[in-house]
């Protein structure tokens, strides 16, 4: 017999209008879900039972007075949607993953949870992220590692690995996630999951803390397509003072009706071989990205190898910029010893960085963004798409990328690991993580798809033509 949590998000928003269910009852089968799996997944870091039921009764209220009144709800009206740890929720603690802000409480949402409140999304707590969403793998000090549900023994990914654990364990419908190197498309991966990070300036990183590199964005994790073009339909658009704003959909059109549409017959980049130097892909990727490229064959669209040549330029570009991000984060004097091998290392490192190198890394993502803009995707012309793995190996052992004792190796073996993610961050394009291979271990392997900044249309409708021919929400991972 199916259950609540078998619903994608949309049919439980479609049973909630029709009155066949109450946001009070699916918030307390989440509920009680969660304060029974969690502690083996590591998905929350702070879960909010009394605030999600007052939420819950009030999306209650209004449904039904919607119905009494002819109303029409936001499309995801009373589904649970939790929040990652790296946000501000009014009254809700904020730690960021460190120990550091274990007691820190802000008293303002940002702009992307007061987007999900009125959307009437009901907020089940903080999901588990590593330290300020500093590495792909979601370990800290403040709760146990997040774990995909397909092996426990394995990681989540990150840093919206508990996102990710949450959605895949059936423990929310989708959930909120970030993205500032690959950080919603690798936890998809590890997790079987549909992620999309948007381009830069499609979801407003502020009040209090823009990202003013532009490598860091908001975007949703989902089983379907659908489910997180729904999602990001909710927290999209621009805040006055966002350094950056996205081009606009064309009036009256959204994110989730891009599933409905045909993507057209599209030329397609596959890109095999990472773009850095000494990284070797894991055959089940290659697996994985050959047998897409396949479907993608099949269902008309034009596929052609790319080869890009190895350069590190960016790489360090990048480590500069994120470094001086990692020293940007607020933290308390009497906190610094309280913080991660990694976190210290990379902040030291932040420190150490001139204002003309932080504007040379800058300057270096504005460069290739009109590369890949003018030369590999220029509208009309050259690639619509390119298809990569979306990590280089199968999800690692819980621990494994860890090492306290030497965060600069750390630092190196989670760039090996996640060679083709951190490029979209660079340039601001939108790209997605999608479900499509599950390697004889069981475990899911992502494939990616990159777009010309602005244009999340076509990936959405790309994404949905490959669900439908090749479906991936039927799988449950054992815990389900």
């Amino acid at each position: 017999m199916a259950e609540l949590h078998d619903l994608t998000a949309l049919e439980q928003a479609a049973e909630i209008r029709s009155g066949e269910l109450s946001p009070v009852e699916l918030t307390e089968h989440y509920l009680a879900r969660i304060d029974r799996l969690d502690d083996s997944l590591g998905a929350f870091l702070t879960r909010t039972p009394e605030l999600a039921r007052k939420q819950a009764a009030e999306a209650e209220s209004q449904a039904v007075a919607a119905r009494r009144e002819g109303r029409a709800l936001p499309p995801l009206h009373g589904v649970p949607v939790p929040v990652k740890d790296l946000n501000h929720v009014a009254g809700v603690r904020c730690t960021m993953g460190s120990a550091a802000l274990a007691d820190h409480v802000p008293d303002t949402d940002d702009h992307v949870a007061a987007a999900l409140r009125r959307a009437g999304t009901i907020m089940l707590g903080k999901t588990n992220t590593p330290e300020f969403g500093l590495p792909c793998y979601t370990e800290n000090r403040l709760a146990p590692p997040a774990r995909t549900p397909w092996d426990p023994a394995r990681s989540a990914g990150g840093s919206s690995g508990g996102a990710a654990a949450a959605v895949a364990g059936g423990l929310a419908p989708a959930a909120h996630a970030s993205d500032g190197g690959g950080s919603i498309r690798i936890p998809a991966s590890a997790c079987g999951l549909y992620g999309i990070k948007p381009s830069r300036g499609r979801v407003s990183s502020g009040p209090l803390l823009h990202d003013v590199t532009g490598l860091s964005t908001s975007g949703p994790l989902a089983r379907t397509v659908a489910d997180a073009a729904a999602l990001l339909d909710a927290m999209a658009g621009a805040r006055p003072g966002d350094p950056y704003t996205a081009p606009g959909l064309p009036p009256g059109e959204t994110f989730a009706g891009q599933v409905r549409k045909d993507p057209g017959r599209l030329r397609i980049a596959v890109l095999s071989r990472a773009p850095l130097p000494d990284v070797e892909v894991h055959p089940d990727c290659r697996a994985a990205l050959d047998e897409t490229a396949a479907l993608l064959g099949a269902l008309g669209h034009e596929t052609e190898e790319l080869a890009l040549p190895a350069d590190d330029r960016i790489l360090h570009a990048f480590t500069r910029v994120w470094s001086v991000t990692a020293a940007r984060r607020p933290v308390p004097p009497a906190g610094e010893e309280l913080l991660m091998p990694l976190t210290r290392y990379l902040r030291a490192r932040g420190r150490e960085v001139s204002g003309t190198d932080f504007a040379a890394g800058l300057f270096a993502f504005r460069e290739l963004a009109r590369t890949v803009a003018e030369g590999l995707m220029p509208p009309g012309a050259g690639y619509d798409v390119i298809l990569s793995p979306t990590v280089a190996a199968p999800p690692p052992p819980v621990g494994a990328l860890r090492n306290d004792a030497d965060p600069q190796a750390e630092f190196a073996a989670v760039g090996r690991f996640t060679p083709f993610t951190a490029f979209y961050n660079a340039t601001g394009q939108p790209a997605v993580s999608v479900p499509l291979h599950w390697n004889a271990e069981g475990l899911p392997i992502g494939v990616m798809l990159g777009g010309r900044y602005g244009d999340e249309a076509t990936l959405i409708a790309l994404s949905a033509q490959l669900e439908a021919a090749r479906p991936w929400a039927h799988r449950k991972p054992p815990v389900w």
